[in-house]
């Protein structure tokens, strides 16, 4: 028998938002018997650096996620020394379980940014690939060259392909769509006033209380 899939979420969650639970229910409804969780990066290298610290980070994700049984945090980003490499922690996932299908979670301007991380040729065979293109997206139309013959070769349009084998298969996630912005969460809290109280709406209620009482992303 197969081992329960992995699936993994990753993110600097700065902050957590209801988009970001929405992939999470998406990810479910794909890989309904699926371990999904949620990565947080620490130390991100494709990115400026969080506006919020990482004990912030992981206390709202831990917030966010309360009550709920299907969703977990895998916190080794966070404990981890040095910048939160993919791959590193798709190596150590590996080690744990060779034979486990593992899913990596991506939004299709991550995906289409792979050729830029860290040892990226080598993410494909240590776990799948379940991309989330927003309806609209032109997604096959905006690959970067080296990554069509990659998309072409690895491809599926079965979400079973990538929990019957341990790595290597691409999926096109159906998803809701998710309009929901951290950059412009934080932006809206740095200006403060009706725009800050209109973040209440974007995140869990128990994000926001925790971002009002610590005044978070404020100037």
């Amino acid at each position: 028998m197969t081992p329960t899939a992995i699936a993994l979420l990753g993110g600097t969650f700065d902050p957590v938002h209801l988009g970001h639970l929405g992939l999470a229910d998406d990810t479910r409804r794909a890989f309904p018997n699926a371990d999904v969780r949620l990565l947080p990066a620490a130390d991100p290298p494709h990115r400026p650096p969080p506006g919020a610290s990482a004990q912030h980070r992981l206390a709202m994700l831990r917030l966010a996620i309360d009550g709920r049984q299907d969703l977990s945090i895998d916190e080794r980003e966070m404990r981890r020394t040095g910048k939160s490499y993919t791959a590193l922690t798709l190596d150590e996932l590996r080690a744990e379980s060779p034979s486990r299908p593992l899913i990596l979670v991506l939004g299709a301007d991550a995906f289409r940014g792979l050729p830029t991380w860290h040892r990226w040729t080598e993410i494909l065979g240590l776990a799948n690939l379940a991309v989330a293109a927003r309806p609209g997206d032109p997604f096959e139309a905006a690959l970067p060259h080296g990554l069509v013959p990659v998309w072409h070769a690895r491809r599926t349009s079965k979400a079973s392909d990538l929990i019957s084998g341990p790595a290597g298969r691409i999926y096109r996630l159906p998803t809701v769509a998710h309009d929901i912005s951290a950059s412009a969460i934080r932006a809206a809290l740095a200006r403060g006033g009706d725009d800050a109280a209109s973040v209440r709406a974007l995140v869990p209620p128990a994000v926001w209380d925790y971002i009002a009482s610590y005044r978070l992303y404020a100037n």
